[in-house]
């Protein structure tokens, strides 16, 4: 009889905290030990050579979201995940959109149905809140906290999406009395919409004027509005895919004033610019994305961020469309303007390798960092923690082994995601996940899918800023 169902050997693991070396003994899902010379198990993986990480947790991402009329988002749960699982990751954290009308409690069961027995790894949901009514607000958002959907997420950009200051208070008031944490998309609309006339009406319509539409004032101010507003209510809010040191410089103000803020980056921020959507032809549809990446001094500072903690989170924003699909990035109104682009890119399989290799290997960020930023802070923030996000004796097995020696170039043909392309087409990386083990089971290895959509819906405990 074995005592084990699996023992990962020989390996290098990391946690946020360590680097060490040793075995891993697995039963029922979890880690049951953690030690020298472990043995008794059905099954045992060889780790020489590899490092053995906790699974990659990615907190914001878009899979089969309603973008509009005739947009369809090119990644259903099957092939997000699948995606998700080859770029080493183990939870992936989707947006359920309320749309106007519906309860959260509608939208939820709809979306649930879209993903229950359709995902290759775990899966836990943010609730985008675009119409809060006293009955969404004063009822449905403390039952749902109650249930485990602690998170929320408030636009301040888009037709349909974006709420009033009024509204954006009122909804962080609810959440602050449900225990939830608030997810803010900081752009100013009235100034975009501005930026937006003003350049359709000289007949500057192409891919470039997205980002030109959308500068860096125009996510600085709402920043610090969203900042500010969260300070009146008093309550923790995270702002996402921040892409330039005048916001990283919102949040570190705050931070020094008292105010719990949190921050996130993605990898657009830190290998791509702005010139990147002045390409030949339409090609530059291909990286347009909110907020648009930057110029080499946004790279920089962002970086910087990502060292010095101004970041606590590093997610991919995945939201992919097709290119050569007349419901993706070639939609017929988007060949005229800018304005009607599909807007999001893919990068759910992409974001652990593009960080491990420019940020680990070439020694701006060290490997602990790294774990932190990419798995242990997500489980942290977003209540998983220490369920997920870490090795340790009573955590789920959700293990990554890594080959940090692998060269790989980065193209679309050898990834898993449902869109025709990549942003980050042609980039060498050094470093790559070549296994994941989802709550003990093997996933995925050596470029093979070994299990089916077993991943599970997990329900979430307190968010981190509240005592």
């Amino acid at each position: 009889m074995t005592a084990f169902d699996t023992i990962i050997t020989g390996g290098t693991i990391a946690t946020a905290a360590d680097t060490f070396q040793a075995d891993i003994a697995i039963q029922g899902g979890r880690i049951v030990a953690i030690g020298e010379g472990l043995s008794g198990a059905a099954h045992t993986i060889d780790a020489r050579d590899r490092l053995v990480l906790p699974g990659g947790i990615d907190s914001h991402v878009h899979i089969s979201q309603p973008s509009g009329p005739r947009v369809v988002m090119a990644d259903d749960f099957n092939s997000a995940t699948r995606a998700a699982a080859f770029g080493g990751n183990t939870t992936v954290m989707p947006f359920c959109l309320q749309q106007s009308g519906q309860s959260l409690r509608d939208a939820l069961t709809w979306y649930h149905g879209l993903a229950d027995g359709n995902c290759h790894v775990d899966v836990s949901f943010h609730l985008i809140v675009t119409d809060p009514t006293p009955q969404v607000l004063g009822q449905e958002l403390p039952a749902l906290a109650a249930e485990g959907y602690t998170s929320i997420k408030l636009f301040m950009t888009y037709p349909g999406l974006r709420l009033s200051d009024r509204a954006i208070l009122d909804s962080l008031a609810a959440a602050k009395a449900a225990g939830t944490l608030v997810l803010v998309h900081a752009e100013n609309d009235d100034a975009i919409e501005y930026l937006r006339d003003t350049a359709e009406t000289a007949g500057d319509v192409a891919p470039k004027f997205h980002a030109s539409t959308r500068p860096i004032p125009v996510e600085r101010e709402a920043t610090h509005r969203a900042i500010t507003l969260a300070e009146i209510v008093d309550v923790p809010i995270m702002i996402v895919h921040v892409s330039n040191r005048e916001a990283m410089e919102e949040i570190d103000r705050a931070r020094r004033r008292g105010r719990t803020v949190f921050g996130e980056t993605c990898p657009q921020y830190l290998v791509l610019t702005a010139d990147d959507l002045d390409r030949t032809g339409f090609d530059g549809a291909k990286y347009v994305c909110s907020p648009p990446p930057r110029d080499t001094d946004s790279q920089a500072a962002c970086w910087e961020g990502l060292e010095r903690n101004v970041f606590d989170v590093f997610s991919s924003d995945h939201c992919p469309f097709r290119y050569e699909d007349p419901e993706g990035k070639k939609h017929p109104d988007g060949l005229k303007t800018f304005r009607a682009i599909p807007n999001g890119i893919p990068g759910v399989e992409t974001r652990l390798p593009i960080l491990f290799s420019e940020g680990v290997n070439r020694g701006r960020i060290d490997l602990n960092r790294f774990v932190a930023l990419t798995s242990t802070n997500h489980a942290k923030t977003y209540g998983l923690y220490p369920r997920k996000g870490t090795i340790a004796v009573g955590s789920h097995a959700d293990i990554v082994l890594w080959d940090p020696q692998r060269v790989q170039t980065i193209r679309q043909e050898n990834l898993h995601h449902g869109a025709d392309y990549t942003p980050f087409e042609g980039i060498t990386v050094t470093g790559w996940p070549v296994l994941t083990m989802v709550r003990g089971q093997i996933v995925c290895a050596n470029e093979t899918m070994t299990a089916e959509r077993t991943g599970q819906y997990l329900r979430r405990g307190r968010p981190a800023g509240y005592a």
